[in-house]
């Protein structure tokens, strides 16, 4: 059905059926205009070539994830927040790390956008026996329970972002250094 009246223009973007190059000045591209977030906030500008960061949840979203990791330059920004999962960016300095931490009762996903790093895992503070290095496009699943730490080995900063289930930071959490979240972290405990 879909393509009896739309075909792809340029291989990417649905136009009408039978338009070509020459009804569009200068070609034609959805990202020449500011789309707006469903709720009317501006998120993304071409010109610009930023997106606000900042959380986003729990409203359906959509966002350009590896522009916006790339982008972010605070230790943690939380960028949605769900019921049952959450969106962090980080990025982590050369030669620091996330902290030695274990979430009892949350999964986490993190993806490497840019940047080098270690990540240490294990079932006990103690004993890390989990080791790998990880570069740009991998990815790291750590079980609820799970001892962990993430060290940047690289220089330059590390760039990743992180999926929790369920959330693990209150609605739009932002730390612009990891001491900030360490003091944050230890004035909830």
């Amino acid at each position: 059905m879909y393509n009896n009246y739309y075909h792809y223009y340029q291989g990417y973007y649905p136009v009408l059926a039978g338009w070509n190059n020459n009804h569009f000045r200068y070609g034609w591209s959805p990202h020449d205009y500011n789309w707006g977030h469903a709720n009317g906030n501006r998120y993304w500008n071409r010109y610009q070539n930023t997106i606000e960061l900042r959380d986003y949840g729990p409203k359906p979203f959509v966002v350009n994830i590896e522009q916006a990791t790339k982008q972010n330059n605070t230790f943690r920004t939380v960028l949605w927040t769900g019921k049952h999962l959450q969106v962090t960016l980080m990025s982590i300095n050369v030669g620091d790390d996330i902290g030695l931490e274990n979430h009892p009762n949350t999964d986490q996903f993190i993806r490497v956008e840019e940047g080098q790093g270690l990540i240490r895992m294990g079932d006990r503070k103690d004993h890390l026996d989990f080791e790998r290095r990880v570069n740009d496009d991998d990815a790291i699943m750590i079980p609820a329970g799970t001892w962990h730490n993430f060290i940047n080995t690289g220089n330059t900063p590390l760039k990743v972002y992180s999926i929790y289930a369920p959330p693990q930071h209150p609605f739009g959490t932002v730390h612009e250094t990891k001491a900030s979240a360490m003091a944050s972290e230890e004035s909830t405990q």
